[in-house]
């Protein structure tokens, strides 16, 4: 239990990796406000607010919510995100699609992380951020995710630096983590992955707690890739 006193606040945290890491956090004696488009369930341990994180008001609303919920404030995950990355052509892309990929996946970070400082700053918090392997590595037609995600991993080491040494700030990059308990690998889908698998949300809330805690002390300013080796696979076609 050793995050028991502790309150954390995860954007995007109704379902998928969010979810898990609100799981895990409540799991290990933290109370979680979740914060997110959508309801969650909801018990004395586990808030949920409703919110667009790329609304300024609507996220000062929601601090302010976890605030006044749970005393303090200990650690944020920003975790909310556009999760489909395909958007076609770039000459077809429409500013607005752009627009609002950054609005989300970028600025809902800032303006979370912005808002939380004061909190953070008297607990002597934690920020962990959620980017992508495709930070460093893309498919063709995803330019508005790759850019925000990688706009992420570079928020992270800047925040870093602007917030110590009370605040610690980091960043984990996911490959591919399959959200849907059901879903059916083939043996080709597996062999991608050096540990043979493709990744759970489990394994991302796993490391999100231990960034959290007093045991990464020495940790800030860097990013995670949790991809089962993928990322590192040399390819020839």
């Amino acid at each position: 239990m050793r995050f028991d006193g502790k309150v954390f606040l995860v954007t995007g945290g109704a379902r998928g990796i969010g979810r898990a890491i609100a799981e895990r956090l409540v799991a290990e004696g933290a109370r979680v406000c979740v914060v997110d488009r959508d309801r969650t369930p909801t018990d004395e341990r586990l808030r949920s607010v409703r919110a667009d994180i790329a609304k300024e008001r609507e996220v000062t609303r929601a601090i302010a919510a976890a605030l006044k919920w749970g005393g303090r404030l200990d650690g944020v995950v920003n975790n909310a995100g556009i999760a489909d990355p395909e958007v076609g052509p770039t000459e077809d892309l429409a500013l607005a699609t752009w627009q609002r990929f950054l609005d989300v996946n970028l600025t809902g970070a800032f303006l979370i992380t912005k808002h939380a400082i004061r909190a953070l700053r008297e607990s002597r918090g934690s920020i962990v951020n959620l980017s992508s392997t495709r930070a460093i590595q893309s498919e063709p037609d995803t330019i508005a995710y790759a850019a925000t995600k990688g706009g992420l991993v570079a928020l992270t080491h800047a925040l870093a630096m602007s917030l110590g040494p009370e605040i610690r700030v980091n960043c984990i990059s996911p490959g591919w983590i399959v959200t849907d308990p059901h879903a059916k690998l083939s043996k080709r889908d597996r062999a991608q992955h050096a540990v043979g698998r493709a990744g759970r949300p489990d394994d991302v809330a796993s490391l999100t707690a231990w960034l959290l805690s007093d045991e990464a002390g020495f940790v800030t300013g860097a990013n995670y890739v949790i991809d089962g080796g993928m990322s590192r696979k040399m390819i020839y076609a």
